[in-house]
């Protein structure tokens, strides 16, 4: 008998525990067949961290089949450290520095692979990838671990009788790579990034949606576009941007965690295959670079019922641009815009963004396909595609945490039937709606005093995702106390913070 088949998946950790559902046990013993009919070589089982970014650990086929049963062991540091590794929380205390004794000295918890992930890369030979969820060894959800707060958040959305519908466009920038400075003298250390790879830009100025531009990098753009469909990746378009370099890719629609997931996989191809190919891709929002603008990660929203109908389109006879429930899930969206910035602009880079007249919100407004609203209608009376579209976020964004703030706060909205009141001709004029967060700190002084979100996430975890920006905004302003007389300049530790690890 085949050694892959010696280890029954239906006894272990994961059924004994009830982690995964029917669908994905069947889905589980396709994907092991699948493992065994293509010859995989490894797999690389991963988890997204506090910053969406991925970690993980690759596996010999026969672990693997081990760890589709019992789960993975896998350590807790990522969640004591912030943006650049640097220690947000003393592990070596009797709580871990978290408030739980589960978490005291760097200990392992179980990385659960969701079988519905799985995927064979195509740009590494016979190697397959699969997503997971973190449990500690009991059986219970890592509290701190987004993947579960989204999930948490889209089952309430289905107990109320709607399915989320998410679409994802993103800009970032691809650079051509001259050094990658990897000497002793760049590697940084905990809390220190390594120096930034020396880049220089793909083209010349500004050429908005240039078809030139994509004709000089067309071997890498369908090299992502044939990866992007090998992956199951629904991608719709590509186009240039207004930086040098810089790129929007956008995607059909998916529920919120397909979307999640899929930016999370998006992201760490685009980085890799980048690399492999001379280039570096960054998803900081605005590089310390001359001449190169901002980049924005746009949130496509509405609700299907149970049959796919959209909820968010009105019948054409009405003659409204929405339906009441669509117009209450903006109300939400509105309302709790200004306490929800950490979850779509977690950095200090993405609030360079954040001002007039310059293609992303300054306020929490809402106008018809009017891009300087932060949320933009789209369809009308009778389109089945109506929609609205979030501006407000970065493309450095954790994916489960921003699409599960924007779903808590559209459901409030819905169960509390706010009025987003009336659309905004001049958003930027809009001195009546209220202004959104400038800078990091700011940000997350409001997030603390947020009721709404501890209630929807939790005490602990609103806690400690402050911690772990606090710990990154300490470094920034000790190597740059004045930053807020210049708040608009990209300041060096931005780009070595950022530029390589998003």
């Amino acid at each position: 008998m085949n050694q892959l088949n010696t280890i029954p998946i239906d006894m272990g950790f994961i059924r004994k525990h009830g982690l995964w559902t029917e669908q994905q046990i069947s889905e589980a013993e396709a994907v092991l067949a699948l493992v065994e009919e293509k010859k995989l070589r490894t797999i690389r089982v991963a988890t997204a961290d506090p910053q969406g970014k991925l970690r993980g650990k690759t596996l010999m086929p026969k672990t693997f089949r081990s760890a589709m049963k019992n789960g993975l062991d896998f350590t807790t540091a990522q969640y004591n450290f912030d943006s650049a590794e640097g220690i947000a929380y003393n592990p070596f205390t009797t709580d871990g520095g978290l408030g739980f004794t589960e978490m005291a000295g760097f200990p392992d918890v179980v990385l659960v692979p969701d079988p519905n992930t799985f995927k064979i890369l195509p740009w590494c030979d016979r190697t397959g990838w699969i997503l997971g969820d973190m449990y500690f060894h009991d059986g219970r959800p890592m509290p701190f671990d987004a993947r579960h707060k989204l999930k948490a958040v889209e089952a309430d959305m289905r107990r109320e009788g709607y399915h989320v519908v998410a679409g994802l466009e993103i800009e970032f920038y691809v650079t051509r790579l001259l050094d990658q400075h990897l000497g002793a003298v760049h590697m940084g250390g905990l809390g220190i990034p390594p120096t930034p790879p020396k880049v220089e830009a793909l083209w010349r100025g500004y050429a908005y949606q240039a078809e030139e531009h994509h004709d000089q990098i067309a071997t890498l753009l369908d090299t992502l576009a044939d990866h992007c469909t090998a992956l199951g990746l629904p991608l719709r378009t590509m186009e240039d941007e207004m930086g040098p370099g810089q790129l929007e890719f956008t995607f059909d629609v998916q529920s919120g965690l397909e979307a999640a997931d899929t930016m999370t996989l998006f992201r760490s191809m685009v980085k890799q295959v980048c690399t492999r190919m001379g280039y570096h891709a960054t998803f900081m929002t605005l590089p310390g670079l001359p001449n190169f603008v901002a980049s924005g990660w746009h949130l496509h929203q509405s609700l299907a019922d149970d049959t796919g109908i959209n909820i968010f389109a009105a019948c054409e006879e009405s003659g409204e641009l929405l339906t009441e429930v669509a117009r209450h899930y903006v109300g939400g969206l509105l309302q709790h815009a200004v306490e929800a910035s950490v979850f779509t602009t977690p950095t200090v880079n993405g609030y360079k963004r954040r001002k007039p007249n310059s293609l992303a919100p300054d306020r929490s407004t809402w106008g018809y396909d009017n891009r300087a609203a932060m949320i933009r209608v789209q369809g009308g009376p009778g389109d089945p595609a109506t929609h609205v579209e979030n501006r407000v976020g970065e493309p450095t964004a954790n994916p489960y945490l921003y699409i599960a703030s924007q779903i808590a706060s559209g459901l409030d909205g819905i169960r509390n039937r706010i009025d987003p009141g009336p659309l905004e001709a001049s958003p930027y004029e809009a001195t009546h709606r209220p202004l959104l967060p400038t800078n990091l700190p700011d940000a997350v002084e409001i997030l603390a005093g947020s009721t709404f979100f501890k209630d929807t996430f939790g005490e602990e975890f609103i806690a400690w995702l402050i911690g772990i920006k606090k710990s990154e905004i300490a470094r920034f302003t000790a190597a740059h106390p004045d930053w807020a007389a210049t708040p608009e300049v990209v300041t060096e530790w931005e780009h070595r913070e950022y530029f390589t690890r998003y």
